[in-house]
């Protein structure tokens, strides 16, 4: 009895067996979509030929392997920046916006210099002895180590005055007063002889040594001159801060010091003393400023 329903339930196995074969190698459709794998026949067939290229290593990866390395990567290619195309001109203009926007602007028109005045003053320049530019109609400084002494004669007038202290006694030591000449004449105008070559100084000096008239002084080498700080025992500052002495050729009030004056024939030398910086004997305040 066992044996009769044994047969059957072989059967029933085996078709299930089939069935399960079937379904699972690729006879019913794959529900997750997937392809069946291949079979050894169709790797074989869908497999290509080598090539020599794949056998053949670049050179870039064979010189790597042999360095130890990886091959180098290949570099990206360079992207050039678009240019902005600037927007065209319109109708009737040359340039277009954006350029005309860009364009340098001309310059500012610079106004034309003025002329030179032909007749202006050149800027003064003084020597090396501080000295201001001479006026061009009287005579320049020359320099004692310059002068040159020559065997002629000429004549002249010297004159020492200090009436200007008739007027500024109280100013005045009293005990000087005595000093001080009734006509402020210390020496007349008196007609002297100088030999070529001398100046004022030295024409001052001589005279005065002769006529037995006190004379101090002192040589400045700033401005290359004797500098005369009394006459008759009459000094600068004693009738104030702005008086002293100073000294005068034809008129006139060198802007230089009294070595410095070269004589010349016919000139009228005066030395007189001020009591204002020279304001009161018409010299202005060239006197103590040049070092008479």
């Amino acid at each position: 009895m066992i044996s009769m329903w044994k047969k059957p339930l072989l059967l029933w196995c085996a078709a299930a067996c089939l069935l399960a074969a079937w379904f699972w190698g690729g006879g019913y459709a794959r529900r997750d979509g997937a392809a069946p794998p291949p079979t050894p026949d169709a790797v074989d067939r869908a497999a290509p030929a080598p090539s020599d290229a794949a056998e053949t290593p670049a050179p870039a990866a064979t010189a790597a392997a042999h360095a130890g390395g990886s091959a180098p990567t290949p570099a990206a290619p360079i992207e050039t920046p678009e240019t902005p195309l600037l927007p065209t001109a319109p109708p009737g203009t040359s340039d277009p916006p954006a350029a005309a926007a860009h364009r340098p602007t001309d310059p500012p028109a610079m106004s034309p210099a003025p002329p030179s005045d032909p007749a202006a003053a050149p800027a003064a320049v003084q020597d090396p002895y501080l000295t201001d530019p001479v006026p061009a109609d009287k005579p320049p400084p020359v320099e004692p180590q310059a002068a040159t002494p020559g065997g002629n004669t000429y004549t002249c007038t010297l004159s020492v005055r200090c009436d200007t202290l008739l007027d500024n006694l109280a100013s005045l030591d009293p005990e000087k007063h005595e000093l001080v000449p009734a006509d402020g004449v210390i020496f007349p105008a008196t007609a002297v002889t100088f030999s070529e070559g001398e100046n004022a100084f030295t024409l001052l000096q001589r005279e005065m040594r002769r006529a037995r008239i006190h004379l101090e002084f002192v040589h400045t080498p700033l401005y290359n001159s004797a500098y005369i700080e009394g006459i008759h025992n009459l000094y600068e500052f004693d009738a104030g801060e702005l008086s002293g002495w100073m000294y005068s050729v034809n008129g006139w009030f060198p802007n230089y010091g009294c070595s410095r004056y070269l004589l010349q024939d016919g000139d009228a030398v005066a030395f007189v003393y001020t009591c204002d910086l020279g304001r009161d004997v018409g010299g202005g305040d060239v006197g103590l400023r040049i070092e008479n």
